[in-house]
């Protein structure tokens, strides 16, 4: 004879039924998409450690290439940095690496080639800045004024905004603009800190297009001391 403990029993066991009978699926569902979600996360996270070991010991590789100075083997280990991990900071600094070595041999075109991918394509805008800037000299050395401006134009980190101020003033002196230059340069020693020892380079233009330094520095405004009461 059933029991009323035996009769609670198969009621709880029936609502259970019925309760899984309705939500287990979706139950199910969703513990395999949370064990999902954090099978995939791990395994991303090891494919991003991978992926950055892989592209560590490649950039090794660019470095050894640019020692030899060989401009060929350069050129193959960079488009294989460039292919496989070009969304790195190693492919970035692998770039920058690269042009300056083949400037250094006297590739001038092959290291704008290089400073050019690097800022278009780089994903730290400290890099694309730097590309850019360097950019900017070789033209200027190539005497191509307007493509060196055309580099420094758009938006950068406001750390380098003094650097292309400095550069804008060095192609504007080549171009024999000294009020133009004089106007950069002292946009460019007012955004350095006054610490910088680049700042004493800009000291060095400003007195070249006769400005001194030290009337660009703030003055310094002394507050009278308050009269003494008795």
């Amino acid at each position: 004879m059933a029991t009323h403990l035996d009769l609670e029993e198969q009621e709880q066991l029936d609502q259970l039924k019925h309760f899984w009978n309705t939500y287990g699926t979706l139950i199910t569902w969703a513990v395999l998409l949370v064990a999902g979600a954090f099978v995939a996360w791990n395994g991303w996270q090891w494919y991003g450690r991978n992926k950055a070991a892989q592209a560590a010991a490649l950039y090794d590789e660019v470095e050894k290439t640019t020692q030899a100075g060989d401009p060929a083997r350069i050129a193959l280990v960079l488009e294989d940095m460039k292919k496989r991990f070009a969304g790195t900071t190693y492919a970035q600094q692998a770039g920058l690496l690269a042009a300056k070595t083949l400037y250094e041999k006297g590739n001038a075109q092959g290291s704008r080639a290089e400073l050019e991918w690097v800022a278009q394509n780089a994903i730290d805008p400290g890099y694309k800045a730097i590309a850019k800037l360097r950019l900017a000299a070789e033209l200027l050395d190539a005497k191509s004024y307007d493509d060196a401006f055309k580099q420094l134009s758009g938006d950068v980190p406001k750390e380098f905004e003094p650097l292309v101020a400095d550069r804008k003033g060095d192609i504007y002196m080549a171009q024999g603009k000294r009020d133009e230059a004089q106007a950069e340069y002292r946009k460019a020693w007012t955004g350095l800190g006054a610490t910088s020892d680049y700042r004493r380079l800009i000291e060095i233009k400003l007195n070249a297009v006769g400005v001194d330094p030290k009337s660009l520095a703030p003055a310094i405004t002394v507050t009278p001391a308050a009269p003494k009461t008795s």
